[in-house]
């Protein structure tokens, strides 16, 4: 496939590896299988109850290679499809799915646009116009990557939003699986490997990230895609989160890259300098000159 993989100067190079991302994670996922394909085989097929870190880790190590990764990404595309091929059968409403129906793998990615964008508005800078539509062109190309169908995606930014819309309006659904996910992520399970004598401690530590996670997830969520799912938000919760938000926006753009970026996408982007360095060659000294 004649893609060109993502390379520094990209937008989805500055954005997509930042540890960031994981304030909107749960509620990309919760947009997803609110999807009625995408609930089902996620219900039947995926690991979210069984493994939550697991699969979280899985699905950061996947994003990051799609962007990171160089030719590695587009391998990770084919690794991906294959992997979905077989994911199929009936769910409880006697409708068949198919993990790589056009319409319901083509929202999985779309959707994610979606939330790049709601991740800057909430926790960074708002994009600009020309920001946010050669974001969307990244998309396009990151789409082509995944093998999401080109008749699934839509032509332009303008077009984006409406597609967005009417999904949201007439094919998202309050899918069961969409309120276990908030259910898991309001339940934070203990991390994997925890010595058991941390265990025990763990119960406050799990329950206070747990209501952050929820509180996080269902604030960022378009309003009616709360609605849709009966989720309550009053406007004392949206101050809480506006106030959350400036304060994210203002630290991170002081953290240090090691601990703004997941460890694929630092060691990616450290690489990256490197390589152009080499390629301008050494500087000369004044004094040598």
């Amino acid at each position: 496939m004649d893609v060109e993989p993502f390379g520094p100067g990209s937008m989805l190079w500055e954005t997509a590896g930042e540890y960031r991302n994981l304030l909107v994670a749960g509620s990309a996922l919760v947009l997803q299988t609110m999807h009625p394909a995408v609930g089902a085989a996620v219900a039947e097929h995926s690991t979210y109850r069984d493994d939550p870190w697991g699969r979280l880790t899985r699905t950061l190590t996947s994003v990051q290679k799609w962007v990171y990764d160089g030719a590695g990404g587009l391998e990770e595309g084919h690794r991906l499809r294959e992997l979905h091929r077989p994911i199929s059968g009936v769910d409880g409403q006697g409708r068949s799915y198919h993990a790589l129906n056009g319409e319901a793998w083509a929202w999985v990615h779309l959707s994610l646009f979606e939330r790049f964008v709601a991740l800057n508005r909430w926790f960074g800078t708002p994009y600009t116009a020309e920001q946010e539509r050669l974001l969307y062109e990244e998309s396009r190309q990151l789409g082509r990557i995944l093998r999401v169908p080109d008749r699934e995606v839509p032509p332009d930014l303008p077009a984006f939003w409406r597609y967005f819309d009417d999904m949201v309006a007439d094919r998202l659904e309050p899918h069961q699986t969409a309120l276990d996910v908030l259910g898991v992520l309001r339940g934070t399970p203990t991390l994997p490997g925890l010595p058991r004598p941390l265990r025990r401690l763990w119960a406050p530590v799990g329950a206070g990230a747990g209501e952050f996670n929820y509180f996080v997830a269902v604030g960022t969520l378009p309003p009616a895609v709360r609605e849709k799912l009966g989720l309550r938000w009053t406007a004392r919760d949206e101050r809480r989160l506006r106030h959350l938000g400036r304060a994210v926006a203002a630290l991170m753009p002081r953290l240090p890259e090691r601990l703004r970026y997941l460890p694929i996408a630092y060691h990616a982007r450290r690489a990256a300098r490197k390589t152009a360095r080499g390629l301008r060659g050494p500087r000369r000294s004044l004094r040598s000159a």
